[in-house]
C-alpha cells in the first residue's frame, strides 16, 4: 500500500509540474512582437515584390498588373492631396499623356496587424510638371489587406520631401549672443 501511495504521489507531482511548465508563458521573440520589422525580414522582402510589381505596372502601363496590387476599395492621397480611387488610377494609367512617367518605391519598414500589414517607405516619381521634368522624392504609407489571393493595397498616402536647405541662405543675426533676450539685453534707446 506504501509503494502504490508513493508511486501515485510521484506520478501526480510529475504531472503538477509538467502542467506548470506548459502554463508559463513563452518567451516573446523580436520577430513574432507587433511592430517595425528589421530591413532582413522576410516581410521587408515580401512587401518589396509586392512594391516592385506596382512600379511595373506603373512604368509598363500594365492594368491588369496594377488591379492585382490595389484593392477595389483602394484609395489614394497623393503628396499633392488629390484623392483617387481605384478605378480612377487605372483610368490616369491608361490615359496618361505622360510618356515620362516612372515610379520607383523602397520599403523601410513593415508592421504586421494580423489580415492588415502597413508598409513605410520612400519613392521617387519621375513625371512631367507643365512642360519641365520633375523628379518628386518623398515618403509613402501603404496599408494592405491580406485576401485569398495575397496582399492588396487599400490605401496610400505619399508625402514629398523639403527641399535640401542648406541651397538657401541663411539669414545672419545680428545679436550679440544666440540667444538675445531683448529684456536682458543692450537697447538702442539710452536713459536721459
Amino acid at each position: 500500500m506504501n509503494r502504490f501511495v508513493a508511486c501515485f504521489s510521484a506520478v501526480l507531482l510529475c504531472c503538477c509540474a509538467a502542467g506548470g511548465q506548459s502554463q508559463a508563458p513563452a518567451p516573446v521573440s523580436a520577430s513574432a512582437q507587433p511592430g517595425a520589422t528589421s530591413a532582413e525580414s522576410p516581410e521587408i522582402r515580401e512587401f518589396q515584390k509586392i512594391e516592385d510589381a506596382w512600379a511595373i505596372a506603373v512604368n509598363l502601363r500594365d492594368q491588369y498588373g496594377l488591379e492585382l496590387v490595389l484593392s477595389p476599395l483602394f484609395v489614394d492621397i497623393s503628396a499633392s492631396g488629390d484623392i483617387t480611387t481605384r478605378n480612377q488610377q487605372l483610368a490616369q494609367l491608361i490615359t496618361g499623356e505622360d510618356k515620362t512617367l516612372h515610379l520607383d518605391q523602397r520599403v523601410i519598414t513593415v508592421r504586421m496587424l494580423g489580415d492588415i500589414a502597413v508598409a513605410n517607405g520612400t519613392y521617387v516619381l519621375h513625371h512631367k510638371a507643365g512642360s519641365a521634368q520633375v523628379d518628386e522624392k518623398g515618403v509613402f504609407t501603404h496599408v494592405f489587406e491580406r485576401a485569398r489571393s495575397g496582399w492588396h493595397c487599400i490605401n496610400s498616402q505619399r508625402t514629398v520631401l523639403r527641399e535640401d536647405s542648406s541651397a538657401k541662405t541663411k539669414k545672419q543675426s545680428n545679436a550679440e549672443m544666440p540667444f538675445h533676450i531683448p529684456l536682458f539685453g543692450k537697447s538702442d534707446k539710452t536713459n536721459p
